[in-house]
């Protein structure tokens, strides 16, 4: 994860970061399959760098997956649609690995 490994080291808050696994190839499966325009790239990538603070905001623990985590990625809704993201969070180790993306119908 170049880009995500970059901020990551570039972060200088007093706690520990979460360590994101995956949302970089997760983001070019998401971009090759459907072709998002650039601004759209932008809002789910911005999205992908604020899981490095908090991972559990705006989402929800699916049922029956005891640490996989689901939600839509605010500001991405668009023409009746919007991308949203799962993923798992190892709490202990405090990283978060990417499960995919997917532009859903609404309402979710």
């Amino acid at each position: 994860m170049r880009v995500f490994a970059h901020v990551h080291g570039a972060m200088g808050s007093g706690s520990t970061p979460w360590q994101l696994e995956g949302f970089e190839v997760g983001l070019d499966e998401w971009i090759t399959l459907e072709s998002p325009d650039s601004d759209l790239r932008l809002v789910v990538t911005a999205w992908v760098l604020s899981r490095f603070d908090d991972p559990y905001l705006g989402v929800r623990r699916e049922l029956g997956f005891p640490n996989l985590w689901f939600g839509p990625i605010p500001g991405s809704a668009h023409a009746g649609r919007v991308v949203a993201c799962s993923y798992w969070i190892i709490d202990g180790e405090r990283r978060v690995r990417c499960n995919g993306f997917a532009t859903l119908n609404l309402p979710l």
